[in-house]
């Protein structure tokens, strides 16, 4: 597959690009920074340099063309005001999706946040996080023309991936290496039948592999 990620040089896609990278697949990553280039070529992906704050849809529609999959991993980070959660994390998934109806591709997947909600009321920062993600998340959902999934990860870690985790509509809270991240990620755009899903993922007791069957054409 040739799978283009938004992103691309967050820790979770620099993760995603080399697992699918090694298995074969062409992997193409949009940075903002053209100094990110090393770190996706070294983790075995083209960078694409463009600032999705400030693209157009046809211009993210011309790094789509050909692209069997896309996956939304791109965030305003720590560190960045509520101004831009808007312009990242909800604003350049939805630009995302234009730009992928346009060139035709269908499979989108998106990672989201456990607890994303659109109408979440507070007024920090993180508040304003959790608004953004689930406004974009919607704005995924209501596409008729993608094959959307929508992964809700818990608390994030850098510990090693063990590969046993919880996939469910609803897991409660719990953590989640960014490894196991990345590889449910890429178990998933194996997975078709995952399309329509909004699945929330901490660590757990089932195989990772065995965990998307179970929820695959639910």
């Amino acid at each position: 597959m040739r799978i283009v990620i938004a992103g691309g040089h967050g820790q979770i896609a620099l993760r995603l690009e080399r697992l699918l990278a090694a298995r074969g697949d062409e992997v193409a990553g949009i940075i903002r920074k053209p100094e990110q280039a090393a770190d996706l070529r070294d983790a075995g992906a083209e960078p694409v340099v463009l600032d999705l704050e400030s693209a157009t849809v046809a211009d993210v529609a011309e790094v789509l063309k050909g692209a069997d999959a896309v996956v939304f991993a791109a965030g305003a980070g720590p560190g960045s005001d509520a101004a831009r959660k808007e312009t990242v994390d909800r604003a350049a998934a939805v630009l995302l999706a234009d730009a992928a109806e346009r060139a035709g591709v269908r499979r989108y997947v998106i990672v989201s946040s456990m607890g994303s909600n659109a109408e979440h009321r507070g007024d920090g920062v993180f508040d304003a996080y959790l608004r953004a993600k689930g406004a974009a998340d919607d704005a995924i959902r209501s596409r008729t023309t993608l094959d959307w999934t929508v992964l809700r990860p818990g608390s994030l870690t850098n510990d090693a991936g063990r590969g046993l985790v919880s996939l469910a509509a609803s897991t409660g809270h719990g953590a989640i290496p960014r490894d196991d991240v990345a590889a449910t990620l890429a178990e998933l755009l194996d997975t078709p039948a995952t399309a329509g899903l909004t699945l929330e993922l901490i660590t757990g007791s089932s195989p990772l592999a065995v965990a998307v069957k179970g929820v695959a054409g639910n």
